[in-house]
């Protein structure tokens, strides 16, 4: 079954996380070991992310640098596949428009068809770093419906110039989308991010994952309006334990969220990494707990390859 399915006839609250593939240079050992400590909680499917590429400077030996294009993370295709072949769970690569044009990503559909990989994230994804807003690369796209739309058109059996193929005869994509609880950064308002999230719906997306937040009213709030806007597709929650002081400024300026008032004041007394583990594992397990009463399919989390509190977390959640 794809995840989709999955998540629409899950009797039980599941679990599923994501895994970052090694940054350039290292080895998969280490998306393994985060893999194999959450193995016993069953996980549902296991996402793969994917990062574009970013402008890095060289030293050329002779006190100038040279500007190069170079992903730091690469390997999303070669990691999704082993991770399928080694742990025999439904595996989704994050597919996005950031630092891809139309061939790459045509390229990269056509390889996880001969992998049989169908289940996908379609994400825009982020901005370079060195660009004040989004931009998309030449021959590339600028949000995620235009890539769903591209997704959708291979799966009808159409290439970029028109040219027939066979890669989906049997079994087409299936492919969740983002959501965001607090909205969009670059949204106007809460209301066209949850119209933007209707239109992926309509245009195929069979399952929505959200940005991580920290307070699950406004998530519960969040799905309420969705419902009411016609959203009926599962809409799977998102959560990442804090575990270190520098998450405290950390995710709130990168993710652009808020933490709820409750859990500010006791961030605020904490003064050490430890005391913050503890605090975000308390929390985090007091939303698990809130999420599961209110019947969500399942819960995902972002390990960031580090796997331990999420462990801790699961055995209280998942005993």
């Amino acid at each position: 079954m794809s995840v989709t399915e999955l998540l629409n006839n899950t009797r039980e609250t599941a679990f599923s996380f994501e895994v970052l593939p090694p940054m350039r240079g290292k080895t998969i050992d280490s998306v393994f070991r985060t893999i194999d400590r959450l193995m016993p909680f069953r996980p549902l499917f296991i996402e793969v992310t994917t990062h574009r590429s970013d402008y890095v400077y060289r030293d050329r030996g002779d006190g100038s640098f040279e500007r190069v294009e170079q992903r730091l993370r690469p390997g999303t295709v070669a990691i999704a596949s082993a991770i399928k072949q080694r742990y025999h769970v439904p595996v989704v690569p994050h597919l996005i428009c950031s630092g891809y044009s139309r061939q790459d990503t045509e390229n990269e559909l056509i390889d996880y068809s001969f992998l049989d990989i169908k289940d996908l994230l379609v994400l825009r994804g982020d901005k370079a770093k060195q660009d004040s807003r989004f931009m998309p690369k030449s021959g590339g796209l600028a949000h995620a419906t235009e890539l769903i739309g591209q997704v959708e058109q291979f799966n009808r059996g159409i290439l970029e110039y028109g040219d027939r193929h066979d890669y989906c005869i049997d079994r087409p994509f299936s492919y969740g989308v983002a959501a965001y609880p607090e909205k969009h950064e670059e949204a106007m308002n809460l209301q066209q991010d949850i119209e933007r999230l209707k239109e992926k719906q309509d245009l195929g997306a069979g399952y929505a994952v959200t940005q991580m937040f920290f307070d699950t009213d406004v998530y519960l709030r969040f799905v309420d309006r969705c419902r009411d806007a016609g959203i009926t597709m599962p809409i799977v929650p998102g959560l990442k334990p804090l575990s270190t002081l520098n998450h405290c400024t950390l995710l709130p300026r990168v993710f652009h969220i808020d933490f709820p008032e409750a859990l500010a004041a006791q961030l605020s007394r904490c003064q050490s990494d430890d005391d913050v583990k503890m605090v975000g594992m308390d929390w985090c397990i007091n939303q698990c707990e809130r999420l599961k009463a209110a019947g969500v399919p399942c819960i995902h989390f972002y390990t960031m390859n580090a796997a331990g509190i999420i462990e801790q977390i699961a055995r209280e959640v998942w005993k």
